[in-house]
Parts: C-alpha cells; sequence; structure tokens
C-alpha cells in the first residue's frame, strides 16, 4: 500500500507586530484649545446714576462702590459702624445711599471729615484719647492705625515696661493665664511627674561625672607625690 502523504496543517496566524515606542497610537482624541472666555460685566445695579463709580478710593483704601455709606465706609481701618454712622450725619449724606452715587464734592467732604475727628466727635468716641506726644483727643484712620500702635510698642519696650518685656518675650500681655494655654515649643504637653523625673535623672548623671573625676585625680596625685 502507497504510504498516506500527510495532510498538510493550516498555518497559524502571524501576531501582530507591536508598535514601535515611538509610534504608539494615541488613544486620547485631539483636545481642542479652549477658547478664553470674555470677562463677566458686571450686575446692572438697580437706582444707579450714569457717572456711577464701583470703587471709590478714600483714605488710601479702595472701597466698594455698591454698598450703603454707613457700611462701605467700615473699611477703612479704625472706622466702624457707628463712627461711618456719624461721619454720615455730620456731612449731611444719607446712611442708605450707595457710595457709587455720591459726587466728588460729597466724598471729598466726607474724606475732609475723617481727617478731623478728633474736634467733631466727643473725647470718649475716639480711639486715641489724650495722645502721649501731642496730649490731644486724636481719632487716627488709615494706615496711621498700625504705626501709631507699632510705635507705642517700641516705647514700652525701650522703657522696659512690664508691657514692653511681655512683647518682647512673645507672652501674653493682658494678665490672660499661662499654665494651660498659649503654650509654644517644647513646653506642650510636659507634666510635672515627667518634669521632676527628668530632673532626677540629669541630677543622678552630673553626679555620677563628678565621682569619676574624682577617681582619675587620686591616682595622679599619688604618682606626683612618689616623684
Amino acid at each position: 500500500m502507497a504510504e498516506e502523504k500527510a495532510a498538510p496543517q493550516p498555518e497559524a496566524p502571524t501576531p501582530p507586530g507591536k508598535p514601535e515606542k515611538g509610534e504608539r497610537p494615541s488613544k486620547k482624541k485631539e483636545e481642542k484649545p479652549e477658547e478664553p472666555k470674555a470677562p463677566r460685566a458686571p450686575k446692572k445695579l438697580e437706582g444707579v446714576k450714569e457717572d456711577f463709580r464701583y470703587i471709590v478710593r478714600m483714605a488710601n483704601t479702595d472701597l466698594d462702590g455698591t454698598r450703603a455709606v454707613a457700611y462701605s465706609l467700615t473699611a477703612i481701618p479704625g472706622v466702624g459702624i457707628r463712627v461711618s454712622e456719624a461721619i454720615a450725619d455730620l456731612t449731611g449724606v444719607p446712611r442708605a445711599e450707595r457710595l457709587g452715587n455720591l459726587s466728588e464734592e460729597q466724598t471729598d467732604k466726607i474724606e475732609a471729615t475723617l481727617g478731623n475727628l478728633g474736634e467733631a466727635f466727643p473725647p470718649w468716641m475716639v480711639n486715641r484719647p489724650k495722645d502721649w506726644e501731642s496730649g490731644l483727643d486724636l481719632h487716627v484712620v488709615g494706615s496711621d492705625v498700625e504705626v501709631r500702635l507699632r510705635d507705642d510698642i517700641n516705647l514700652m519696650k525701650m522703657i522696659r515696661s512690664y508691657k514692653g518685656v511681655r512683647h518682647e518675650t512673645g507672652q501674653k500681655v493682658r494678665g490672660q493665664r499661662t499654665r494651660s494655654n498659649g503654650r509654644t515649643g517644647l513646653t506642650v504637653g510636659v507634666t510635672k511627674k515627667a518634669a521632676l523625673a527628668a530632673a532626677q535623672a540629669k541630677k543622678a548623671e552630673e553626679g555620677g561625672k563628678k565621682e569619676e573625676k574624682k577617681e582619675e585625680r587620686k591616682p595622679a596625685a599619688k604618682e606626683e607625690k612618689k616623684v
């Protein structure tokens, strides 16, 4: 019998070649760059004049013109709600009127009143009565508040008063408790028992060192005597 011919085996499909490192297909879709959005226009306010000012510069401070006069002036350092209401009454400006609706004459009048509050207010209402330099009742406003405060602290440090020393050391100045509050640095979490144990251990170490030094000195002294 003739030998049976072996049936040809089907060829296995060749695996797809791996793409090279530089030619990897990008899975992410190409994102289009977003166009910059136009800035939003300010909201239209009701009861606003044509020459309305959104920002009013006064006492080296930018004030919000959309707020009422009584509340907008409180952004100035040294001016609270009571002081701002008193200023509005002194200048004849309605408290509820928006600051941006005021004319330049009215804002100039308010600024002039701000610089002369020590004479316009009673002594119990000013924030700096009997100034130590001039002896006058002054009401400090704007950047002068921080300057005067820094000068006062430096004076207390210079004359070495109790408050000045406390300012220098960074401790509480106005008589607060310091045992449990205001702790900083390594003092946090220290108990009395732990502090006593640490002190005793330190004393024991110092005593041991002294004894070792004495023992070292004794043989040296004996050798000197022999010589």
